[in-house]
């Protein structure tokens, strides 16, 4: 280690570090606590996080065997030929650089709504991790070839809606860039560029109980000499640190070395849940109104992870985002709280950018999990219906859990709502509209059950002042159609009257027709 560092200091064009360490092994998940002794802990990592989302970060060679967005669009083409009777392809709007972000969305029937949760993947959100995307293609197709065949994905299809977006940023992908055309972070843009209007756009038309992004590696960057002495590995195959292309760094002088010469930490497998942000930016775990059922939605996809539980640095594989750094404009949070939707960030490789024989043990590693996410809101939570007692029509009904500061509404053609929640606890169930009598009830969730809970609310009842002022109001309008009734009989009366008269007076009189000369 010491001598090929000695070289690459002092002969910066002589060596370069990166052929100097193994090439890391896909989706590790569990690194030593030296990690982050090393880097996280160290506050001039944490100034210098960011630095390097404007740089040329990967090579062309590192995206052979991925697919252009050409190919892409062809492969959602092809999916949609050879599974249509399962799914259905969709548009939600266009890039910067005017390419088609397209959706699949998998039913038993597709494009029709039903009284069932509706789940969205998203990847790709960053150009420069495209792992998502080959992802969610092998999800898309694995569930269209095992569709009656696997239970889990009979289950999906016939009782939940799955929405997939390969790629959020197709022009990201294009330039190798972490942002979009106009390198803009898309993960802290709500709501300005065109591809995070196309997804807030769709998510006020389409109305999503859970959802989920697919990202690679955080970027986590530092200046060398902070990382010269970690160099060495946690494990036989594990290295602490890896440098960053530092073939690019050329022949700068040493001391440029020493300030800008990037490692990267070894990356990490975690889910992510809100919040995202922090009171003052301050890095601290912040939590949500329904902390206890993210961190069980976390779980879910951890557990079901072939090695993602066992990570050193964040405890079970799920964390916080706040507690592991606070950023603002995120689409988690917007989902949240604007989308009534429980959205995870999931770093589902340590490498932003593997390669591509690397993404069938990738694709391996995560398949469970995507599967008992999704599943996750069918066999999990509250579900139910809210009703008027009156018109026995659906009611648009906001559901609500005492001690919990947050609602979930039901559909407006349904009146179905899918609340998650924590299962093996016991809750305090309201449903409520303007109009009608609130209406509660306490009921206890069984772990790996869902629980169907109908509402039927009544009108509400009227104050004393209200009963008085409605009932003079019908007293005087039944006094006026009691009037108008009485005046239409009295002229039906005068009519028959009139013509009896007419029938007697000819009678009497009956008209003399003059003789025909």
């Amino acid at each position: 280690m010491d001598v090929a560092l000695v070289l690459l200091l002092f002969f910066p064009s002589a060596i370069s570090l990166a052929s100097l360490l193994p090439t890391p092994a896909v989706a590790r998940g569990s690194l030593s606590p030296r990690r982050s002794q090393v880097c996280s802990n160290n506050p001039k990592w944490e100034a210098n996080r960011h630095l390097l989302e404007s740089m040329p970060e990967i090579p062309v060679e590192a995206t052979h065997g991925y697919m252009s967005n050409v190919e892409l669009e062809q492969a959602i083409k092809e999916f949609s030929q050879k599974c249509g009777n399962i799914s259905r392809t969709y548009s939600i709007g266009q890039s910067v650089n005017g390419f088609t972000l397209w959706v699949i969305e998998i039913s038993d029937k597709p494009g029709i709504e039903e009284a069932e949760p509706a789940f969205k993947f998203i990847g790709n959100m960053h150009g420069d991790e495209p792992v998502g995307r080959e992802l969610l293609l092998r999800l898309a197709n694995w569930l269209c070839d095992n569709f009656m065949k696997d239970p889990l994905a009979t289950l999906i299809v016939k009782k939940a809606h799955l929405h997939i977006l390969p790629t959020m940023n197709p022009d990201g992908f294009t330039l190798k860039t972490r942002g979009n055309a106009n390198n803009v972070d898309l993960n802290r843009d709500f709501p300005d560029q065109p591809e995070t209007k196309a997804v807030m756009n769709w998510m006020r038309k389409q109305r999503f109980t859970a959802s989920a992004s697919l990202h690679g590696r955080r970027a986590t960057a530092f200046p060398f000499f902070f990382c010269l002495a970690s160099v060495g590995y946690s494990d036989e195959h594990t290295p602490l640190c890896r440098v960053y292309r530092a073939d690019t760094l050329g022949r700068a002088s040493m001391a440029s070395h020493a300030e800008y010469l990037v490692f990267f930490c070894s990356g990490a497998l975690v889910a992510n849940y809100p919040w995202d942000g922090s009171r003052d930016s301050r890095k601290e775990y912040y939590a949500c109104p329904d902390d206890k059922t993210f961190r069980y939605m976390a779980n879910v996809y951890s557990l079901s992870h072939r090695n993602m539980s066992l990570s050193n640095e964040f405890p079970g594989g799920i964390t916080n985002g706040a507690s592991w750094y606070p950023i603002y404009g995120g689409m988690q949070d917007w989902n949240y709280i604007h989308g009534g939707c429980f959205e995870l960030t999931l770093e589902v490789s340590d490498v932003k950018w593997p390669k591509a024989d690397e993404l069938e043990t990738l694709w391996l590693f995560n398949r469970m999990s995507m599967l008992n996410l999704v599943a996750w809101t069918i066999k999990t939570g509250l579900h139910g219906r809210i009703v008027s007692s009156s018109t026995r029509q659906p009611l648009p009904a906001s559901v609500t859990i005492n001690g919990i500061d947050y609602k979930v509404n039901a559909s407006e053609e349904f009146g179905d709502y899918h609340r998650m929640l924590a299962p093996a606890q016991s809750y305090e169930v309201t449903a409520s509209m303007p109009g009608y009598q609130s209406k509660s009830t306490r009921i206890i969730l069984l772990e790996n059950e869902a629980m169907n809970l109908d509402f039927v609310l009544d009108p509400e009842e009227l104050t004393g002042q209200d009963k008085l002022g409605r009932a003079d109001f019908f007293k005087g309008l039944h006094l006026q159609v009691y009037l108008l009734a009485s005046l239409i009989l009295l002229l039906l009366y005068a009519l028959v009257k009139r013509r009896q008269i007419l029938k007697v007076f000819q009678h009497r009189h009956p008209r003399r027709v003059a003789p025909i000369p």
